[in-house]
């Protein structure tokens, strides 16, 4: 009897291990692909043309799969409804600002819809003056990071966004195509023509952010009350800009110091970001999460695994088994650019599932809206382990992290 009872054990738990290996085994297919809320965006540009590429989609069969199918399923922060960035790559000013109008709520019960656009107006001022004192030699695109917009803010304060918009009279979605390309092209005369006059250069990019964008305000009405850019974050907002913290995790840099992200979109490099091993990493955006604070997180959002259609990112097991996933892991890929800095999103709600944390992430991306759940993903942990490479977050939320950094 013993042994019949030896074998049964041994058969249920060879079975369950089989069940198991089924079930966290992914397979690809290959799609047509579709046109979705981006093509949207294009048409109410005017600037669409039909995609003649015939090459498929190589993404994760998501057929059968357990996976969060609304946002309903998690518990979740306070936040303002998703809005679109348009055709821009503004992502960091869209998502920081996102989470900033959920601390407002979180610290004192405000709602308040901010403007991402003028962030983005004084960050190209300041992007244009490096380039000019490092005579060419310094990054200009439509990227940058989080924590930008908390140094912006602390120079030229922010205002709501019924005050300034960013878009022109009847646009739908932000669009800075043109506007950046002149930008590019009358600094390379100036770089090709040794014209290195800061102040001239500043009114003429500010002349083409003008004509893109509008002029931002320099004082405005609200609630009854008239404010400055800088009364409005210190009487109104009553954010302190430098009680919010960027956490990243490489291997490339020491653990324990505040490192350079070496990245294009930190063309200012700065150098503040705390560096941590990925375990830390992890349960310091699970436990800040669970203890509700929301955080911006930056990282890849190219990858089989990460699909609009569903609004889910998960890792396939084809590219990596999750148990291999660590530092290594993370390192090389980021290290042979299959990771990038592509995209910055706000983590605001999480859920527990089959022992399993999916996270909850607004998204200003078109992608997000191609699916059922408009302007959000399901993230599982995996995908966050793997590929997100930076978060942040009020040092409040992360202090037990903070007490372990080398002084």
């Amino acid at each position: 009897m013993k042994n019949y009872l030896i074998a049964a054990i041994l058969i249920s738990s060879c079975f369950a291990q089989f069940l198991f290996a089924q079930q966290n085994t992914n397979t690809g297919i290959f799609v047509d692909p579709k046109e979705g809320y981006y093509e949207d965006i294009l048409k109410a540009l005017d600037d669409y043309t039909p995609s003649k590429s015939k090459k498929k989609d190589y993404i994760v069969d998501f057929n059968g799969l357990d996976i969060p199918k609304s946002v309903d399923e998690f518990t979740a922060c306070w936040y303002n409804p998703p809005v679109s960035q348009g055709r821009t790559g503004t992502c960091w000013s869209f998502s920081t600002t996102s989470f900033l109008e959920s601390e407002v709520y979180r610290l004192h019960n405000k709602k308040v819809k901010l403007s991402e656009m003028y962030t983005v107006y004084c960050e190209y001022i300041e992007k244009i003056k490096r380039f000019i004192n490092e005579r060419g030699n310094s990054e200009i695109s439509e990227g940058s990071e989080a924590n930008a917009v908390t140094r912006i803010w602390k120079q030229y304060g922010v205002i709501p966004e019924e005050a300034y918009t960013g878009l022109k009279v009847g646009q739908k979605f932000h669009d800075h195509k043109q506007m950046i390309s002149e930008i590019k092209g009358f600094l390379q005369n100036l770089k090709t023509t040794n014209a290195w006059d800061i102040e001239a250069a500043v009114r003429t990019v500010k002349s083409i952010l003008d004509h893109y964008m509008g002029t931002p305000p320099k004082d405005f009405p609200y609630l009854r009350i008239n404010y400055t850019p800088q009364e409005f974050l210190a009487n109104y907002l009553r954010l302190n800009p430098d009680d919010y913290v960027d956490v990243m995790s490489l291997k490339e840099k020491p653990y324990f110091k505040q490192v350079e992200y070496e990245v294009s979109d930190n063309w200012w490099h700065d150098s503040s970001y705390y560096n941590v091993p990925l375990d830390l990493f992890m349960s310091s955006i699970k436990s800040a999460i669970k203890n509700g604070y929301s955080m911006c997180i930056g990282g890849d959002v190219s990858e089989p695994g990460h699909d609009g259609w569903h609004n889910v990112a998960i890792i396939p097991s084809f590219d990596i088994p999750s148990e291999y996933i660590n530092d290594d892991a993370r390192e090389f890929r980021f290290n042979d650019s299959t990771t990038q800095d592509d995209h910055g999103l706000h983590l605001i709600g999480y859920k527990i599932h089959n022992s399993r944390t999916w996270f909850l992430i607004k998204d200003s991306g078109a992608s997000a809206r191609n699916g059922n759940a408009k302007g959000f993903y399901f993230f599982d942990e995996d995908y966050v382990k793997l590929k997100i490479m930076d978060f942040m977050v009020h040092k409040e939320a992360v202090n037990d992290l903070l007490s372990k950094m080398a002084k």
